[in-house]
């Protein structure tokens, strides 16, 4: 079985805007997920760079919509996480909980419990 494509730091936090999103990830709108949630001060610049790498890698797929007024006739690209991508979060996400389990839980308290394991905390 081959090795599961490993995932920076930041394309993690972009997946997980997409999967967040579902039909409605597009730059400004994953930007805003990514300061909101992730507390990060990124610049679209660095979304846009990643979402084309995860593009290339088969992670992630966009569409264009419909041109808009209020875009001056120009149209968003929309971009949603595929199932490669999905696999590839899933397993970084694991890999990470894998190395937390067991730790002090004031070290992280994200991690002091699972409640997919039934942990309690």
């Amino acid at each position: 079985m081959a090795p599961e494509p490993s995932l920076g730091e930041f394309e993690q936090l972009i997946l997980l805007a997409l999967v967040r999103l579902g039909d409605r990830g597009y730059g400004v709108s994953i930007h805003g997920e990514i300061v909101r949630r992730a507390g990060r001060d990124v610049t679209l610049a660095s979304v846009y760079k990643t979402l084309e790498r995860l593009e290339l890698k088969g992670f992630a797929v966009s569409t264009l919509g419909e041109p808009t007024a209020e875009r001056g006739g120009r149209r968003k690209k929309y971009f949603r996480i595929q199932p490669a991508g999905r696999r590839a979060l899933a397993h970084a996400l694991a890999s990470l909980r894998r190395m937390a389990d067991g730790l002090a839980p004031d070290l992280d308290p994200a991690f002091a419990a699972d409640p997919l394991r039934g942990d309690e905390g």
